[in-house]
């Protein structure tokens, strides 16, 4: 039998504050697929709006600007997936399995894939966006030496200047893999990981 309480719960509706975090939300969320759908320019305050199902009105009412919302919305993607791949580099897991884990981004990160077009869009608007810039330089360097630790670790002679390669590396085969989604990959990972592990012989994929 349901009681009183969830009665009343079930009966209330959402303030105006939990509408609120719920409208922010939704154009985060609308923000981010729009900026992998369309690029990050050509998102209008309308064509977000529309995307959220919400009034245009909501859009400046909950952010300063559309470029901040834009900017944030795409933060808040890079910094999830950078936190979710750190994790697997942290001190409690081993490091091979979480080295392999980072390449294996190669494999769901084609170049064409949403998650690939947000970021080569915020890489884009970074060059025209001080801020952006700041927050995204901050967030990959946090995430740089997270894999500089690692590879320390692992025992790799020249930790920091690897871990600017093989991320520069993951990078640019995200790029080409968007321009052709049948470019073999296996053997330029195999090389990334005998710079990763310079002291063990062959190679697995």
């Amino acid at each position: 039998m349901t009681n009183a309480s969830d009665q009343l719960d079930d009966s209330n509706p959402p303030t105006s504050t939990e509408r609120g975090r719920m409208v922010r939300a939704q154009l985060l969320k609308a923000a981010a697929e729009l900026i992998a759908q369309v690029g990050w320019n050509a998102v209008t305050t309308r064509r977000l709006a529309d995307h959220a199902g919400i009034r245009a009105g909501l859009v400046h009412y909950h952010f300063d600007s559309l470029q901040a919302l834009l900017r944030l919305a795409a933060m808040d993607r890079i910094t999830v997936l950078l936190d979710e791949t750190s994790a697997q580099l942290g001190k409690e897991v081993d490091v091979e399995e979480g080295t392999e884990a980072l390449l294996s981004l190669v494999v769901f990160f084609d170049g064409s894939d949403p998650t690939s077009l947000l970021v080569i869009e915020t890489y884009l608007a970074a060059t025209r966006d001080r801020l952006l810039k700041e927050q995204l330089v901050e967030v990959m360097a946090c995430f740089r030496r997270t894999l500089t630790s690692a590879l320390a670790r692992s025992g790799n002679p020249r930790p920091e200047a690897t871990a600017l390669v093989v991320l520069a590396a993951l990078d640019g085969l995200a790029l080409q893999k968007g321009l052709d989604p049948e470019l073999p990959t296996d053997e330029a990972l195999a090389l990334l990981r005998r710079i990763i592990h310079p002291d063990q012989e062959g190679t697995h994929l």
